[in-house]
């Protein structure tokens, strides 16, 4: 055994604290996988005094985050959080201080990532963020390493566990939107302001490092057009499961000569997908490669085990000294796509209008969708709601997306629509 790789931690969080007892209950089997020990030196966090389960009397303490810099580490463990402020400059100062970095923090790598790959680069040490997407899954590693002889196609899947776990439970239940987050809330699943995952801010963030590993694109995630699940209904899964699909939000990239296609988004999947089968808190990541076919990544996507096992995985592979571009290629190698137009991709949609309950309306919905060039392959009615509002979906035949975003145009502001319309894509 060679002298212990020297850590210092950021953050004693939930996350935190996980990646200290997994050191201390593993820390025998990790130093023989690693060729050396691997051992906390100085941590920082908000609460010098917070019981957090686990001894942290043993470590030099840090008032200042941004001096772990400077705390005679090999490495640093960021678990702090945030796109900017302190976690960003704790990641400069560390990578100009020649110490590696190892982070979960997917938010600054998607704001900031070029940047850090490039500093991490210049000063010959590691930039880590296994636990940044999908928690304990091996998905970062499996697009750096294990697929990197394949050009990827298109990579997708369930990259946020508290909307799947609403939309699970609402499925499994019957359940609406509002009372299943509720309880998501109260189980410590979704935060007090869930906002970003249910949005799809947190998808977003991870879809961008996800494309970025595949393509060998810059991380874009101003790019990614993301949009939540806060206005999927209990009857719009129960339309769903009528016609043989199961609703997710998924994250889908793709790269050709039209651009990069970064989306987050509500779909339909096909019962017979492995997608369909992902219940609970759980991520799945779906990569096409060119000569290795489709491989599936699925897993727990957040908790204090799964990401700490993800945090200390990284700091063994820098502890054998394998270190490697952050993105899978150097980071001037990474080229900067323009975003794709997504009005020429073709596909199936579901569209669910809430409308009032009077006559002509399904002709007026109906010669939109004409005028528009917009093929209707089924349209369902269901009866009226307590409001005395009518729900109406359709699906329609595959068609450029652009005909159907017209065809909602040409809804905008009728006098039979009640509330917003909800347009999901069908998976292909």
């Amino acid at each position: 055994m060679t002298e212990p790789l020297r850590i210092a931690l950021a953050g004693l969080g939930t996350v935190g604290a996980g990646v200290i007892r997994l050191l201390d209950t593993n820390g025998a089997l990790i130093a023989r996988r690693a060729g050396r020990p691997i051992e906390i030196v100085a941590v920082s966090a908000r609460d010098r005094f917070k019981d957090r389960g686990v001894d942290i009397g043993r470590f030099r303490w840090v008032d200042d985050t941004t001096a772990l810099a400077q705390s005679g580490a090999d490495v640093v463990v960021e678990l702090v959080g945030g796109s900017d402020g302190p976690a960003l400059t704790l990641a400069r100062t560390a990578l100009g201080a020649g110490k590696s970095f190892v982070t979960a923090n997917k938010a600054m790598l998607a704001h900031h990532g070029l940047e850090l790959a490039g500093l991490a680069e210049a000063a010959g040490v590691a930039l880590k963020f296994e636990a940044a997407v999908a928690g304990g899954v091996p998905v970062v590693k499996g697009l750096r390493e294990g697929a990197a002889a394949n050009a990827i196609e298109r990579v997708y899947g369930i990259l946020n566990g508290t909307c799947n776990f609403i939309l699970s439970k609402m499925e499994a239940e019957g359940r609406d939107f509002a009372d299943v987050l509720a309880e998501a809330q109260a189980l410590g699943f979704a935060e007090a302001d869930p906002s970003f995952d249910i949005d799809g801010v947190d998808a977003a963030h991870k879809l961008s490092l996800l494309a970025s590993l595949a393509f060998g694109t810059q991380p874009a995630f101003a790019d990614v057009a993301a949009s939540g699940i806060r206005h999927v209904l209990a009857a719009d899964i129960a339309e769903a499961a009528a016609l043989g699909y199961r609703v997710r939000l998924l994250g889908v990239a793709e790269a050709d000569d039209a651009g990069l296609f970064q989306r987050v988004h509500p779909h339909l999947v096909p019962v017979d997908h492995p997608l369909a089968h992902v219940t609970g808190a759980t991520n799945a990541v779906v990569a096409e490669g060119n000569f290795v076919g489709r491989l599936l990544f699925q897993g727990p996507g957040a908790g204090d085990g799964p990401t700490a096992s993800a945090v200390v995985a990284d700091l063994i592979d820098i502890a054998r000294g394998e270190f490697g571009p952050a993105f899978a290629m150097p980071a001037d190698a990474l080229t900067q796509q323009a975003p794709a137009d997504t009005g020429d991709r073709r596909g199936r949609a579901y569209v669910r209008f809430t409308v009032a309950d009077r006559v002509g309306v399904l002709a007026e919905i109906a010669a939109a969708m004409r005028d528009a060039g917009v093929s209707i392959e089924s349209l369902m009615q269901r009866g009226a709601m307590t409001d005395g509002s009518v729900l109406v979906a359709i699906v329609t035949h595959e068609g450029p997306e652009r005909a159907v975003a017209q065809a909602l145009e040409r809804l905008r502001g009728s006098q039979s629509l009640v509330g917003q319309p909800l347009w999901m894509h069908i998976l292909g």
